[in-house]
């Protein structure tokens, strides 16, 4: 059962009233609304900007593109002509990128759908959804469940888990943009990064992995040791 102790945030064009929850533990505080189980806002005490980049009502979050704070799925990233073959069945996904591929699970994938919150306390909050069987293309009804939680210290901890009663493809991700200086006014490039990542996928044209997988070494990708964002060769950023 859906809680209704969050705040309405704004009304969806087809009538349906979206809530903002919001948390607070370890320093921070976050706004999660219904719709995409968005992060809307994230502050850190005595930190007068916001962490993430967002907006501060709800309309544009119908419209938006850019999938600010959004859990993204049934499958983030693209799939070459939204096609693709699995326990021996083909499936054609909606192609909502070029006209030709599918983005971010089509147009209407996780981060624009209404999600269920069915718990919330002080520091976190469980959203929901069901993804019935063909939506967007997709095989097999999909129960995903995503689990925000603020920790000590200054700690945002996202969890997230999906069950489906046959074989399909899941690729979540949270599609937060973080700025930890003045919530976008500047850029980023000055922010240290580090990532467990020894590899990295090459794209092509229309930006699909090309199947290659080469390594991090040598080249702008490496972030195996906290370094800034910014690359400095000959004077060029």
């Amino acid at each position: 059962m859906a809680m209704k102790d969050g705040e309405v945030f704004g009304t969806t064009q087809t009538g349906e009233a979206v809530r903002r929850f919001t948390i607070r533990g370890g320093g921070l505080t976050a706004n999660i609304i219904g719709l995409g189980a968005i992060i809307q806002d994230l502050r850190l005490a005595g930190h007068d900007a916001p962490l993430v980049l967002g907006y501060d009502s709800f309309e544009p979050y119908e419209t938006d593109t850019a999938f600010f704070g959004a859990v993204v799925g049934r499958y983030a990233n693209r799939i070459r002509d939204g096609r693709f073959t699995i326990a021996g069945q083909r499936s054609q996904t909606e192609r909502n990128f070029l006209d030709k591929h599918t983005l971010h699970g089509g147009s209407q994938g996780f981060s624009h759908r209404p999600w269920e919150v069915s718990l919330h306390g002080r520091d976190f909050v469980t959203l929901t959804l069901h993804d019935p069987d063909g939506t967007m293309g997709f095989p097999g009804a999909l129960d995903v469940t995503c689990t925000y939680r603020l920790k000590i210290p200054g700690t945002l901890s996202v969890e997230m888990t999906a069950t489906c009663e046959e074989p399909t493809l899941c690729n979540l991700t949270q599609h937060s943009y973080f700025n930890l200086d003045d919530g976008g006014v500047g850029d980023i490039l000055d922010h240290r990064l580090m990532l467990n990542a020894g590899a990295y996928l090459p794209v092509d044209g229309d930006l699909i992995p090309t199947g290659v997988v080469k390594p991090v070494d040598d080249t702008p990708f490496d972030f195996r040791q906290a370094r800034p964002l910014r690359m400095e060769s000959e004077g060029k950023q």
